[in-house]
């Protein structure tokens, strides 16, 4: 996690409206995938299942990052 990625910051503008769809789905993914965070929202990096792997609490954090 970056100290410039917060739940804050806009990822893509313009912000989604709904007949831009298509095009800010495009934008989102390429700008995700750029800061390693796509494999979160896409469901490739599962959770790590034990919650005493050291992986584990940085998952959580990144994950709950892109969530909010």
């Amino acid at each position: 996690v970056h100290p410039g990625d917060g739940p804050s910051s806009v990822v893509v503008t313009p912000l989604l409206t709904g007949s831009n769809y298509h095009s800010w789905s495009r934008s989102m993914k390429r700008a995700l995938g750029a800061k390693m965070k796509l494999d979160f929202v896409d469901g490739t990096l599962p959770m790590p299942e034990d919650d005493f792997d050291p992986a584990f609490r940085a998952w959580h954090r990144c994950n709950q990052l892109i969530s909010s």
